[in-house]
Order: structure tokens, then C-alpha cells, then sequence
């Protein structure tokens, strides 16, 4: 970008790093869960509900830390919550049963949730519109490098030296996010919340909020969106297991990283997660010229045909590829035109809230998937999973289409007028 400078490179790095860290030690979860559940004896019914608790305890969390981020800045919420993931994270070395994973993960899921919407938020904060999808799609581009370094490597690791190992290295990562952070990252010069905060008044906001049409309709397409990616991705690594050899050969020899084996698994994440490096940003950008609905409708209609197809094409593996590369590619190209989308639809001072209650809700999906998942994987197998995936995936094109106002338009500034008059008094 012709404006940016070395200090918004700077801010820019700061968020990605965190953004990296809690996507990679969030979703590292789906291709080491047969590890985990292995080493702890876990049943494969119950193995989704480390997901679950994960899920549910970030959004009780982002519910919470929504409107405390209007009040005390976006930088402190940050500054809190990568503090407190770093701290969690470390504890995950001390693990040793099914029920000390399952409140690691809770406890994990409360830290993500102070987190939860803060990056995008802070770049709604920071960002003039016109410059909010380019931003947004390099912050949110962590998610997708998490897919292509960290949750590789973290299989690899977990492979190797336990599932532990890669749970301590994000903690790391975390602790250097909290840093920068710390150094780099300022507080916005927007206006915030003045009003003293309550749980009653607090209550009322989120009620006021989804009175309103279009933060419902937000609120529904995030927990359509994380309920679809669940139910198709949570128990894909354990289908694959099941039905193909995990040893990736070259020239008739394993891969190897020195003495550890690259498995099928991590190369899958692997490619797919560069795929998402590549389109998340492009995406961004190019929403920032032609709109973010088109965006978002075309990847839905996509995603919906290529997740109703995966059990019939992967009859092979090397089919595997070709397909997740869809799967992520067509979903990076939604994420960041539907975030810049929401930051626009609420007044500054709202933003934070917004963002936290649709990402609380979206958590939700992802727990409610994730338990749906697991019943119908042991009990039909993954074919059904796969078409309830594809069929949600199409109920969020038609709530997009129908109900969330493009931004710059009428509809889009009479529904940002409607949010605030509706939590004026509150």
C-alpha cells in the first residue's frame, strides 16, 4: 500500500503474530486429536468435545470482554487476553488424563476469548474503511500461516514427542505476541464507551443489539459459517486415518525433518494452508474494490459443492489434495471480506461488542458442530456429516444475500443509524 509505513507494518506484524498463535493452538486440535486421544485413552464419540468445551468457553469469555473492550481500549483487552492465553497454554505440559485436557482447553477457551474479535476491532479501530479489507486480510492471513507452518510442524511435533510439545511451543509464541504488543501497538484514537458498565446494562445491550435485524442476521451467518467448518473439517484427519496410510514418500523414501516423519496429515495442512496465505489478502483487497457480498456469496456456493463431494472424489489420496486446497482457498475468500463487512455495521463505539458477540456465537456453532460431529462420525460415518456441512453452508449464502447490508450503501447506513439508536439509551 502506497500510505503505509513502517509503523503499521509494525502493528500490522504485532496482530498477525497473535492472530497466528491462538489460530494455530486453536485448530492444531483437528490434526492431532487421534494423537490425543490415543495417549489418553479417549473414545472417538467423545474425542470432539475437547472442541466443544474449547468453543463454549471462548464465547462465555468473548460475551464478556465485548463491551469491556469498548470501555478500557482495544490495546489493554490485547495485552490481557495474549497474556493470559500464554499462560494457559503452558499449562497444557502438565496434562495427563482425559479431564485435565478437557479444563486446559476450557481454560484456553476463556483466554481466546478475551481475544476474540480484538484484532479485527483494533483494525476497524485503526483503519480507514476504504483500507480495512487489505489490513484485515494480512492480520487474519496468521490464520492461514497457521495452517501452513503451525499446524504442520505442530503435527509433526505431536507425532514425534507427544501432543504436549506443541501446545508449550505456541506458549512461546504467545508470550513474544504479548511483548510486541506491549511495544509497538498503540491505542486508537476513537471514541469509546463512557457510560459505566453493569451486567444488567450489559444484558440489555447484547438484547437491544440483536432487536436489531441486520446483527441478527450477522450473529446466524457466523454460527452457520463455524457450524459448517466444524461438522466438515473436525473429524476429516480421523477419516483419512482410517482410510489411508499416513507415510508421505518421495523417490520410494519417507519424508523426513531429520529423524521425524512428515506424515500425510501435516503436507495436507501444509498445502492447504498456503493456499489460504495466498487468497486471504487477494481477497481482501479485491473486496475493498468490488464489494464484499459477491466475495462471500461465490466462495459459499463453491464451498457448498466441493464439501457435498469430499467422500465421493477422495478415493485415493493424492485426490485429497486438489480438494482441500478448495475447501481452504474458498474459505479464506470469505473471512475477510464478511469481517471488514461487520466492522462497518455497527458506530465505533459498538465495534467491539458486535464483533464479540457474533464471534461468541460463531464459537458456539463451532462447539454444537463439533459434538454433532462426533455422534454422527461413530454412528454413520462421515458421508452424512459432510452433506449437512454443504447444506448449512447454502443457508448462509441466502442469509448474506438476503438480510446483511453491502457497506457504502443506503440500506448499510440506515442500518448502522437503526444499531444506534436502538443502544443509545443503554
Amino acid at each position: 500500500m502506497a500510505h503505509a509505513t513502517p509503523r503499521t507494518y509494525g502493528i500490522l506484524f504485532s496482530l498477525w503474530l497473535m492472530v497466528f498463535t491462538a489460530a494455530s493452538q486453536t485448530i492444531i486440535i483437528t490434526p492431532i486429536l487421534p494423537i490425543i486421544g490415543d495417549a489418553l485413552a479417549i473414545p472417538e464419540s467423545l474425542r470432539g468435545t475437547l472442541v466443544t468445551v474449547y468453543s463454549f468457553a471462548l464465547a462465555i469469555a468473548a460475551v464478556v470482554m465485548g463491551p469491556i473492550s469498548d470501555r478500557i481500549g482495544r490495546r489493554r483487552v490485547l495485552l490481557i487476553g495474549s497474556g493470559a492465553l500464554a499462560a494457559m497454554l503452558a499449562l497444557h505440559g502438565l496434562v495427563q488424563t482425559y479431564t485435565g485436557m478437557l479444563i486446559v482447553r476450557a481454560l484456553a477457551g476463556a483466554a481466546g476469548g478475551m481475544l476474540s474479535g480484538a484484532a479485527v476491532s483494533y483494525v476497524g479501530d485503526y483503519f480507514p474503511y476504504e483500507r480495512r479489507g487489505w489490513a484485515t486480510g494480512w492480520v487474519m492471513s496468521g490464520v492461514a500461516f497457521g495452517l501452513v507452518i503451525g499446524i504442520p510442524l505442530g503435527r509433526v511435533l505431536a507425532a514425534a514427542a507427544g501432543f504436549r510439545l506443541p501446545f508449550l511451543a505456541f506458549a512461546v509464541l504467545m508470550t513474544v505476541a504479548f511483548v510486541l504488543i506491549w511495544q509497538v501497538v498503540p491505542q486508537p484514537n476513537v471514541e469509546m464507551e463512557s457510560d459505566k458498565m453493569t451486567i444488567l446494562g450489559t444484558l440489555r445491550r447484547y438484547r437491544d443489539l440483536l432487536g436489531v435485524a441486520s446483527v441478527r442476521a450477522a450473529s446466524a451467518t457466523y454460527f452457520l459459517m463455524y457450524f459448517s467448518l466444524s461438522l466438515l473439517v473436525i473429524y476429516l484427519p480421523q477419516w483419512l486415518t482410517a482410510n489411508f496410510p499416513l507415510e508421505v514418500f518421495l523417490f520410494g523414501k519417507p519424508l523426513a525433518i531429520g529423524d521425524v516423519p512428515i506424515d500425510f496429515i501435516a503436507t495436507l495442512f501444509l498445502v492447504g494452508g498456503m493456499v489460504s496465505v495466498m487468497v486471504g489478502p487477494w481477497a481482501g483487497t479485491l473486496s475493498d474494490r468490488i464489494g464484499r457480498k459477491p466475495l462471500i456469496l461465490v466462495s459459499c456456493f463453491g464451498l457448498s459443492v466441493v464439501t457435498a463431494l469430499v467422500t465421493y472424489a477422495v478415493v485415493e489420496r493424492w485426490v485429497a489434495y486438489p480438494l482441500y486446497v478448495a475447501i481452504m482457498g474458498l474459505f479464506s475468500m470469505r473471512m475477510s471480506p464478511l469481517q471488514a463487512l461487520l466492522t462497518a455495521l455497527v458506530p465505533d463505539k459498538l465495534r467491539g461488542t458486535l464483533l464479540s458477540l457474533t464471534i461468541a456465537i460463531g464459537q458456539i456453532g463451532t462447539g454444537l458442530g463439533a459434538s454433532l460431529a462426533g455422534v454422527t462420525y461413530a454412528g454413520m460415518g462421515y458421508r452424512p456429516t459432510t452433506w449437512l456441512s454443504a447444506i448449512v453452508i447454502l443457508l448462509m449464502a441466502a442469509l448474506v444475500w438476503r438480510f446483511l447490508p453491502e457497506p457504502g450503501t443506503p440500506d448499510a447506513e440506515e442500518a448502522q443509524a437503526t444499531v444506534a439508536a436502538e443502544v443509545a439509551e443503554v
